[in-house]
């Protein structure tokens, strides 16, 4: 098992090899494996570009952001236009159903709200809009739309689970109610537990999830 120190030093490097990152903007902090990470970037992408290299790392429990987004004035840019273009962008996606969409800008700030049908649907609208100019955050008040119940919706998950994810769901149980699935169990690290709530949040019928897997 990896020490806070070694898992620290083994974050910084991950942030040096990811060329989208600018390390020496990122400080990192580790504590019983969680790591938070802090200081000043200059966009939302290089935000969330932080984040994912933080949890690639073996050995990462959590990961807490204290990042905050200061736009170089290049990138500044009115709320207005902010809007126009997420919308234009949105409409030319394949995957986001844009008349149900709706765009509202504050500040720099994307909040996203409406209701779509599947989870890849909510994820690719934020992915659409989030390395945008002048973004700062994007907040995603997206609705999945309640299927039809199905009645083996349990059995489709852990089917599900045994073809991606076969070594990992013999550690995690499902429970279902109505439309919401909870995980529990055990998994390596974060990329597995990415893996098994992805394949959850693929199955027909699934409107939330709730993961209380942890990385052992």
């Amino acid at each position: 098992m990896k020490s806070d120190a070694q898992i620290q030093e083994a974050v910084y490097e991950e942030l040096k090899w990811d060329p989208s990152v600018i390390a020496t903007d990122v400080g990192v902090e580790v504590s019983t494996g969680i790591v938070t990470l802090f200081g000043h970037v200059g966009s939302h992408s290089e935000k969330v570009a932080a984040e994912r290299a933080a949890q690639r790392v073996i050995g990462v429990k959590g990961v807490a952001i204290a990042i905050a987004v200061k736009l170089p004035l290049s990138s500044h840019r009115e709320d207005a236009d902010i809007a126009r273009t997420a919308s234009n962008v949105l409409s030319w996606s394949t995957y986001v159903p844009y008349d149900n969409l709706q765009v509202l800008v504050e500040h720099g700030w994307i909040t996203l709200t409406g209701e779509v049908r599947w989870d890849f649907e909510r994820r690719g609208a934020v992915s659409a809009v989030r390395d945008l100019m002048g973004v700062v955050g994007v907040i995603s008040h997206i609705r999945i739309r309640e299927a039809v119940s199905v009645a083996s919706l349990k059995h489709e998950i852990e089917a599900t689970l045994k073809r991606r994810a076969h070594d990992e769901a013999k550690a995690i149980s499902v429970d279902v109610s109505g439309s919401e699935v909870v995980l529990t169990g055990s998994v390596h690290n974060l990329a597995e537990r990415d893996l098994v709530t992805n394949a959850v949040w693929g199955t027909p019928g699934v409107c939330n999830v709730i993961d209380r897997l942890s990385v052992t």
